[in-house]
């Protein structure tokens, strides 16, 4: 029998994950039911903020939570617009969260919440200086993928689609190539998954996990969603580790006509 199990995927810094689904912890209905939906999923990556994190017992009692997960913590440095901004976050949520991960987002457009590829290019720079793992939520511009990996990053996060769209991945051509191109990096599509077909549809290119947030914290079962958000993204690993066939313009026929009766 074949093994069925998820294959892995490229590790990030050195860690493997233990799941290729990774998911924000905002919105939720409730924090039972983010806790219940990590536990249900599987999901192997929490990405946490440090506006979320708060003070006082709140914020206290929600990182208790996050830590009881068991799961790998990536902080973000959402909200961030300049790279001043987003490297002061960083260090804070450095000294809060107990990691040297860093999911950096500085955002340059407010409407699009599109990244800022300059600052986020000098941002990396910094922080990589300063001991940081940083993966940086990105486009898919092979550009600047390539100065962001010179400024000393080892992962890439590029959008599928605007935050909390749910349009999916809006650029496969761009984002195929992107994964072509830098065979080695580990990637991750971030932002704008709003299906289950839309995670598989990443994985099956050959990206190495998928995060998201709103399509399962706001979905009328969170708890259901992001098990089918996990299922898919093993499915869509599973077929990528496969060899999928190439797709043809032409049609061929499944059943051979050799040795088949013709009767007149």
């Amino acid at each position: 029998m074949p093994d069925t199990a998820t294959p892995r995927t490229r590790p990030f810094y050195g860690t493997t994950l233990t799941h290729p689904l990774m998911l924000g912890t905002a919105q939720y209905p409730s924090p039972a039911i983010l806790a219940e939906a990590f536990r249900a999923s599987g999901a192997g990556v929490a990405t946490v903020s440090l506006r979320r994190e708060g003070a006082g017992g709140a914020g206290q009692t929600f990182w208790t939570m996050i830590r009881d997960l068991g799961v790998a913590v990536l902080p973000n440095t959402a909200g961030c617009h300049s790279a001043r901004e987003a490297v002061t976050t960083a260090q804070m949520a450095r000294e809060v969260f107990e990691t040297d991960w860093i999911k950096l987002e500085v955002i340059g457009n407010t409407d699009t919440l599109q990244p800022d590829v300059f600052e986020l290019v000098a941002a990396t720079r910094t922080l990589t200086a300063d001991g940081f793992k940083v993966f940086p939520y990105c486009t898919e511009d092979l550009v600047v993928a390539e100065r962001l990996l010179d400024a000393g990053a080892e992962v890439l996060m590029p959008w599928g689609a605007p935050i909390g769209t749910g349009l999916g991945l809006n650029n496969p051509y761009g984002l195929r190539t992107l994964r072509e191109r830098f065979p080695e990096v580990p990637m991750v599509v971030d932002a704008g998954i709003g299906l289950p077909s839309h995670a598989a549809a990443a994985m099956e290119m050959g990206f190495d996990a998928v995060l998201l947030n709103t399509a399962v914290a706001r979905a009328g079962d969170p708890v259901a969603m992001a098990v089918a958000m996990a299922r898919a993204t093993e499915a869509g690993a599973l077929a990528c580790a496969a060899d999928p066939m190439e797709p043809r313009d032409m049609a061929a026929p499944s059943t051979p006509v050799i040795g088949q009766a013709f009767l007149s």
